[in-house]
């Protein structure tokens, strides 16, 4: 069932008549997995780092999630609770997250590469009852449940030495399930924000947002399903990139997505997984792009045949699509949303012509607008605070346990993103940054994004990051900080060279006064570059210097 009709084949048109249809009872297991369950297609492909390989179809997901929803109301989970899930990407972690849908509970999910503080803070806030752990995981977590109160229950995924084993648990358990009728407004998910500034809130996501999520999901994938169509992304199905953007919907058309249990992200191993499979669809961060843009000839060597590429989490910029366009042979679709409000702006090149550097429009059904303090549109051009409208059915529940931080939030009828931005004459949106994240310079104000990436075009620089360093005449100045491509070696002369390819590709006042070479940039886990971090190490700086 798709919300876009494919023939409309132009972009505004097919927004101004499109209409939410969002139906008052609603499960987000029975519109991914078990409307599908009478079919034997493959729903997940599994591959782990051994290069050991499974697969489940619909139908098996199906009498999975059954058992296992079965076995979580045997451990006195009721309707509402919240359910832990630390797994990486694997055939148990759909299980998982379609068993707690079809009860009532609220889906938990913590990246796999949380340490042991982040995993306990999200625990306790949320006052989760069960979590679910793999092998390495498992002490941490039984260490957090000594300490953690509430938690009654740790369930090991693949543990022979755990009291409550995925499989066991599951193998014991009734095969038939009455699914609890879950209405559109009820709690799915709990997902916590990676943040720039503060503590993680979390996210209280509802059942009626998988279909939110859809227009903008089959339009940035240029009208996502296809006959042959596989997806894949590097994502962690913790976030929403990984889960919402990748997992749910993929399945929700019924088609497969490959599970790749593998570590650190290489971007050879990418590429070979690509071709292996024949992935033809696949949602790629910025990031993980950049460091494939270090592979030779992939569609060579590797048999990459991909149709559609989405990208999001940081600004693609014009460089990467333009590397998109001559090493995969497509135009990267940049789409632009937050865990509280997902996929709301991006590009569909299949009908629109993208413009290098801008996010794209408003996909159908969702309503964002350039707003100034007061909650007013701006005109054209005019840069302001990119904000979406209330009442759109992907649109968030609240934070939990945070009801003035929710209403703060709001400007009237608009959720206000904190990201800026401004809308050109052909209805394009552009992002220039977070608003605490522009520059201000001598009465400029600059954002990070145009010059990072311009320095990626610099052949020396696999990865660049630039903030506002605080300075006594201008406010701030202007500073890169670069990791460098293989073979490159810091000098002052690269320096310079790094400093008048900024100066004169974009304006002498955006040219970092400043650059200093490292081996890696601070990386939130969702992928994105926490700028609040290196600002922080150059007020340390200042402040010891001053002593």
């Amino acid at each position: 069932m798709n919300l876009i009709k494919q023939d409309g084949r132009d972009f505004d048109a097919i927004c101004r008549a499109f209409r939410w249809d969002i139906p008052k009872r609603l499960n987000i297991a029975q519109l991914t997995c078990d409307r599908h369950a009478g079919s034997d297609k493959v729903a997940i492909y599994y591959e782990n780092d051994k290069g050991e390989i499974q697969h489940a179809s619909f139908s098996r997901l199906k009498e999975l999630s059954d058992r296992f929803a079965n076995a979580l109301r045997g451990l006195g989970l009721q309707p509402g609770d919240r359910v832990a899930i630390i797994l990486p990407q694997r055939i148990e972690t759909a299980v998982a997250h379609l068993a707690c849908y079809k009860i009532g509970a609220i889906a938990l999910p913590l990246s796999i590469l949380f340490g042991r503080d982040a995993v306990q803070y999200r625990i306790e806030d949320s006052a989760a009852k069960i979590a679910i752990t793999d092998a390495g995981r498992l002490d941490m977590m039984e260490q957090i449940g000594t300490e953690t109160d509430g938690l009654e229950t740790i369930i090991g995924c693949g543990c022979g030495n755990s009291k409550h084993e995925f499989w066991h648990l599951l193998q014991k358990s009734a095969g038939q399930l009455k699914v609890h009728q879950t209405l559109a407004e009820d709690a799915a998910l709990l997902i916590y924000t990676s943040g720039t500034t503060g503590p993680p809130k979390g996210a209280l996501i509802a059942q009626r947002s998988m279909l939110g999520n859809l227009t903008g999901f089959e339009m940035s994938h240029d009208f996502f399903p296809q006959p042959d169509d596989l997806f894949w992304t590097p994502a962690d199905w913790a976030w929403t990139g990984g889960l919402w953007d990748a997992l749910l919907p993929t399945l929700y058309f019924g088609k497969p997505i490959l599970a790749y249990e593998g570590g650190k992200f290489d971007p050879e191993r990418a590429c070979h997984l690509l071709g292996k499979y024949q992935v033809r669809n696949a949602f790629i961060p910025p990031t993980a792009l950049k460091l494939m843009r270090q592979v030779d000839n992939i569609r060579q060597r590797h048999s990459v045949n991909l149709r559609s590429v989405m990208s999001a989490g940081e600004s693609v910029g014009e460089e990467l699509l333009h590397w998109g366009r001559e090493a995969l042979g497509l135009d990267i679709n940049e789409m632009w949303g937050q865990t509280e409000f997902n996929y709301l702006v991006g590009n569909c090149s299949a009908i629109m012509p993208p413009k290098p550097g801008s996010m794209g429009k408003a996909y159908p059904g969702h309503e964002v607008e350039v707003i100034n303090g007061d909650g007013q549109t701006v005109p054209v051009g005019e840069q302001g605070e990119l904000a979406a409208k209330r009442g759109d059915p992907v649109m968030f529940l609240g934070y939990w346990n945070r009801v003035e931080e929710t209403r703060r939030k709001f400007r009237g009828d608009w959720f206000c993103t904190g990201d800026l931005g401004y809308r050109d004459e052909d209805g394009y949106l552009w992002f220039v940054g977070r608003t605490d994240d522009v520059i201000s310079s001598a009465g400029y104000r600059i954002g990070p994004g145009e010059i990072e990436n311009c320095l990626l075009k610099h052949p020396a620089i696999l990865q660049a990051a630039v903030i506002g360093k605080p300075d006594a005449l201008r406010g701030s100045v202007v500073k890169a900080f670069v990791v460098l491509s293989e073979g490159h070696v810091a000098s002052d002369e690269l320096c310079a060279q790094i400093q008048n390819s900024v100066r004169t590709q974009l304006a002498a006042y955006e040219y970092p006064r400043e650059v200093e070479f490292v081996d890696s940039l601070p990386m939130t886990t969702t992928g994105k570059i926490r700028r609040i971090e290196l600002r922080q190490r150059e007020i340390e700086k200042q402040n010891q210097s001053a002593d």
